[in-house]
């Protein structure tokens, strides 16, 4: 039985407690010669999963429906009829609904909501699926209680490049409960409110951009089924704004998460969809990205020839990259980015020597302190393969130095990850940084 984090929304739209939802629907029955004793503790058993029976779900949806000004139905209560097969595509009012519900659950830090788990197989699929084919959205204006223009979208624009330098100077830890409340309460009544198809259009592609930067928060966090269901979202945002180039940056996202869950064919085929579906919208330092994730892919697969093909059409794509053309999310794809992923996949494929050059040069390039972490991790795993171990230890100082004040689980990973390696070695030039890792690490995020 999973929670109704929809009908709590809507409670909390609507400014209603738990015992007047219960009163109303009390009241409702009698006035149709039927008799319920509802309270709040059988509000609670609804919110958390539990269907009541009878006509008692339709009278929480008229009850409701009076309450807000508008039509609410079953499924917009989370009663509806769980055994209807799915609809071919996602109507976007009902994931409007449930998107801000669940902004709003994971804001108010609801244990269930944090429990949601990684989602594999055709679910995992179906939004990139859905998000390639048709039906596209032909209308996406709103009739809603606030007007909704563009100085509110520039709005939502600027906060997305807020928390997004937030998130790489902090970490996705610290920086993930301020875009949670931003989601909550700033931009979930924009999403309710009143405007245009084109305002609309705009409206969704900047909120499709703060939710991304939530999954990707998440994804720093560990707390993985949530990032996944946001990826899922801004990708339904996207193809409602109808920004082929802005769903591909979601795809990539989603194929970086498909690699850290060890789902290398997923990732390669994401990555494909989103070449292939941004057509000639993609920009080049995108086609960058996914080009070089994939060759990644490939090396984990142990895949020689396709991960070296990928790398060409990587380095391709990255010779054709304009950054004042870019859009605004491709801003990490920055010099050095293409190097460091090279380094990974050569590493991977045993060729130590060019993985080592590759690393070194990314490291050589200046770059915002999250990816210099990274890029100092891979390079000490490169030296530390060619038996460097010297190098590597001060390759660790160097990035540990990089990390002090960062609240991150992958950032932490590869600190973690580096330092097994580093203790490996049994050599005394390296014991003073493990122990100084050992203290990193004793930190709790």
């Amino acid at each position: 039985m999973e929670p109704n984090t929809l009908l709590d929304a809507l409670l909390d739209e609507a400014g209603m407690s738990r015992l007047g939802l219960a009163t109303r629907v009390n009241n409702a029955a009698a006035a149709q010669g039927k008799q319920m004793r509802y309270d709040h503790s059988s509000v609670i058993r609804w919110l958390k999963g539990q269907r009541p029976r009878g006509r008692t779900p339709e009278l929480i949806a008229e009850v409701l429906s009076g309450r807000l000004g508008r039509a609410i139905s079953l499924d917009d209560i989370g009663m509806g009829a769980r055994s209807a097969p799915p609809p071919a595509g996602t109507p976007l009012d009902g994931f409007i609904g449930r998107a801000t519900a669940l902004w709003r659950g994971d804001h108010q830090q609801r244990e269930d909501v944090q429990r949601t788990p990684v989602i594999t197989g055709l679910p995992a699929v179906g939004p990139v699926w859905e998000w390639e084919n048709p039906p596209d959205d032909m209308d996406v204006s709103s009739r809603g209680t606030i007007r909704v223009g563009l100085p509110d979208v520039e709005h939502l624009r600027t906060a997305r490049r807020h928390y997004e330098q937030m998130y790489r100077k902090a970490g996705g830890v610290g920086t993930r409960g301020r875009v949670l409340r931003f989601l909550a309460e700033d931009t979930a009544p924009l999403m309710r409110g009143t405007y245009t198809d084109a305002t609309g259009r705009e409206l969704h592609r900047a909120v499709g951009g703060l939710v991304a930067i939530a999954g990707i928060c998440a994804y720093d966090s560990n707390v993985q089924g949530l990032a996944q269901r946001y990826y899922h979202q801004a990708l339904r945002l996207a193809k409602a704004s109808g920004d082929r180039a802005f769903g591909g940056y979601v795809i990539a996202l989603l194929v970086n998460h498909s690699l850290y869950l060890g789902e290398y064919r997923q990732a390669v085929a994401f990555a494909e969809a989103g070449l292939r579906t941004a057509g000639h919208a993609i920009s080049p330092a995108l086609a960058c990205d996914l080009n070089a994730m994939q060759a990644k892919a490939f090396a984990r697969m142990g895949d020689q020839t396709s991960a070296h093909r990928a790398m060409q059409q990587a380095e391709t794509a990255a010779g054709q990259i304009r950054p004042d053309e870019e859009p605004d999310e491709t801003g990490y794809v920055q010099p050095g980015l293409l190097e460091t992923a090279m380094a990974d996949t050569l590493m991977r494929l045993g060729d130590t020597g060019p993985a080592q050059q590759y690393a070194a040069e990314a490291v050589a390039v200046q770059a915002h302190a999250r990816g210099r972490v990274h890029r100092l991790a891979t390079l000490a795993d490169c030296e530390l393969r060619a038996g460097e171990v010297d190098h590597a230890a001060d390759t660790a100082v160097q990035m540990l130095d990089t990390v002090e004040g960062m609240e991150s689980h992958r950032l932490y990973d590869r600190l973690a990850g580096v330092r097994r390696s580093l203790a490996a070695t049994r050599s005394a030039s390296t014991r003073e940084i493990v122990d100084r890792i050992d203290e990193t690490l004793r930190i709790p995020l």
